[in-house]
């Protein structure tokens, strides 16, 4: 191994001289600086001698010091370069061609650089050499080591080893009809989909289709059947892109493969069918829902795919402005009431949920969910899973959580009158209860609960507030670039040229980091009306959604485009998507 002075931003030259290897002796070097205590290094000396594990991973699985602390460790120690990021990274081509995908993954090795027949190669596991040295033998070259934590490495394998299986002709290339008859009748375990080496070509397929969609982002895979080929198409950002076309000769085969892992009947090919799946992608795991209907062209697949690792935001990043952040902290601190979060599918409902729950977690409230799937797991609180198979439905869930003497629930959704008159019976027996609704805006949801035939004194003594939200797509900061817009744009979202700072809007040009679109990831757009008395006597007079909506306008209620053009303004944004997802929002 070879020592230079640290750069955590860009890849170091390959330096010129060479240190000893990391030893042993490293957990009475974390004794010496106080990182651990003596109690701990002798727990970890002992698991060192009865398993034969390496002291690095001892001390990362028993959580005594992170990944990042123990790089920086063997950093200081040592001499070994740290990189912290391989975003801007490249991975020589020479690696991807000589070095097994399985290798890479299973070692944690990826090359980062070549310089005159010698490769500087990123680990997150120092002391294991034979990996290394193996890694010599396939290169047929000198190897030298850099730090960088686990799932840079994963990132950078999946993005150099992608590029190398995304050919739907190259995997299906000499396959015959045997071998599209020969798949596996069922999935033991949890399936680890970066594992295609030594794969029948159609699992290698639909794993790639699902590892590239989950390094895209996306939400959704469609397998749509045409007359003539199968498409395959990915929801990224709220949009659906067509991304690979399949021969029509594997479709079948394709589709009895989803249906194994969604533990489906394959036989099963008139009727409507719901599965569930959940597939390892490196460290983190994602669930998969799957369904299926019949078209005249065959079945038709849909994935949503849930993935268990994601981050779950704070309430100062989902996108509220100053004005809604300070309202919404407000309206949570009741002790009880509903408050009602509504938009259509896929527009952020849950993550704002997960927001606020998240905020009002502490170990002085007992805080329950139940929900139609779990998209996230909340450290703290109890979340139960919808079953309408098993009798277990929304309203008989919430039921009996109120014998769980909760403080603050949560139900995934309010779509019957039986669901909605629970709610209010926990809201006015002195619960604070959460839930969405699917509805247009926020003076909708109002109206719904009157239409799904709850009493409006009910309606209006026990909610709180609602919160209406879209996503908007952002701009890409890779190629964004200033732009002169037109009275008429500004005009559509309600705003004036005045307005404008120096007259110029942003907008994407399109690169590859946002696959030619302009955007890149999303933010949402929020719409919070807090029932006061004169929107509570509007509910008692049967006022419709437009009465309620132009009152709460008239005392200050910032409406969803109103908020979409501050995002525009502020150059997160574009008009477009601001129009796209508030067409119906002025009143």
């Amino acid at each position: 191994m070879r020592v230079e002075s640290p750069t955590e931003s860009e890849v170091p030259a390959i330096p010129e001289e060479s240190a000893p290897p990391p030893e042993t002796d490293l957990i009475a070097h974390l004794v010496e600086e106080g990182l651990i205590d003596r109690r701990a290094a002798e727990e970890c000396r002992r698991l060192e001698l009865e398993t034969g594990d390496l002291p690095d991973r001892i001390l990362k699985s028993k959580g005594y010091l992170s990944e990042d602390g123990l790089l920086r460790v063997f950093h200081r120690r040592f001499g070994i370069p740290y990189l912290a990021t391989l975003h801007n990274c490249t991975v020589p081509k020479d690696f991807v061609r000589l070095v097994p995908a399985q290798f890479a993954r299973f070692y944690n090795l990826i090359g980062i650089e070549e310089d005159n027949g010698t490769y500087r190669v990123a680990t997150c596991s120092p002391l294991d050499i034979h990996p290394v040295d193996d890694l010599a033998s396939l290169l047929d070259s000198e190897v030298e080591v850099a730090l960088s934590p686990r799932s840079e490495i994963t990132a950078l394998i999946n993005k150099a080893y992608q590029k190398s299986v995304d050919g739907v002709d190259e995997m299906l290339e000499g396959v015959d009809e045997e071998e599209l008859s020969d798949l596996p009748q069922d999935i033991t375990g949890t399936e680890d989909i970066l594992d295609i080496a030594n794969k029948a070509p159609i699992i290698k397929l639909v794993n790639t289709i699902l590892f590239e969609a989950l390094k895209l982002r996306a939400s959704d895979i469609h397998l749509q059947p045409f007359e003539d080929r199968l498409v395959v198409r990915y929801r990224i950002d709220g949009i659906l892109y067509d991304m690979k076309v399949i021969p029509k000769r594997v479709q079948d085969a394709i589709i009895s493969r989803v249906k194994v892992m969604g533990k489906m009947d394959i036989a099963e090919r008139r009727l409507p069918q719901d599965g569930r799946a959940t597939v390892k992608v490196g460290d983190g795991e994602v669930d998969i829902r799957l369904s299926s209907v019949p078209t005249s062209h065959g079945e038709r697949i849909v994935f949503r795919l849930l993935d268990k690792s994601a981050k779950v935001y704070q309430l100062t990043e989902i996108g509220l402005s100053e004005a809604n952040r300070n309202a919404l902290a407000e309206i949570i601190t009741y002790t009880h009431g509903i408050i009602f979060v509504t938009g259509p599918t896929g527009s952020g409902k849950t993550t704002t949920l997960y927001a606020v729950l998240t905020q009002l977690n502490s170990a002085e409230k007992n805080v329950i969910t139940i929900e139609d799937p779990i998209e996230y797991h909340l450290e703290g609180v109890s979340q139960i899973q919808v079953s309408e198979k098993k009798g277990l439905t929304f309203a008989s869930g919430l039921r009996s959580l109120l014998r769980q003497d909760p403080d603050v629930m949560m139900v995934g959704e309010v779509r019957d009158e039986e669901t909605a008159r629970i709610a209010i019976q926990a809201a006015l027996t002195g619960h604070l209860v959460f839930s969405t609704m699917h509805t247009n805006d926020s003076a909708g949801a109002v109206t719904r609960m009157l239409d799904i035939k709850v009493e409006p004194y009910l309606v209006a003594s026990s909610l709180i507030a609602v919160i209406a939200q879209r996503l908007v797509r952002r701009i890409c900061v890779e190629c964004r670039k200033e732009s002169k817009p037109t009275d008429e744009e500004l005009h559509s979202i309600g705003l004036k040229l005045e307005q404008v700072k120096g007259g110029l809007l942003w907008t994407g040009e399109g690169c590859e980091t946002c696959l030619d679109t302009g955007y890149r990831e999303r933010t949402a757009i929020y719409e919070i009306l807090s029932i006061g008395d004169r929107v509570r006597q509007q509910v008692m007079d049967h006022k419709s959604a437009s009465d309620i909506k132009r009152l709460a306008v008239e005392n200050g209620l910032v409406t969803l485009r109103m908020d979409g053009a501050r995002k525009v303004l502020e150059g997160q944004t574009t008009v477009d998507e601001v129009l796209r997802v508030t067409q119906m929002d002025i009143v």
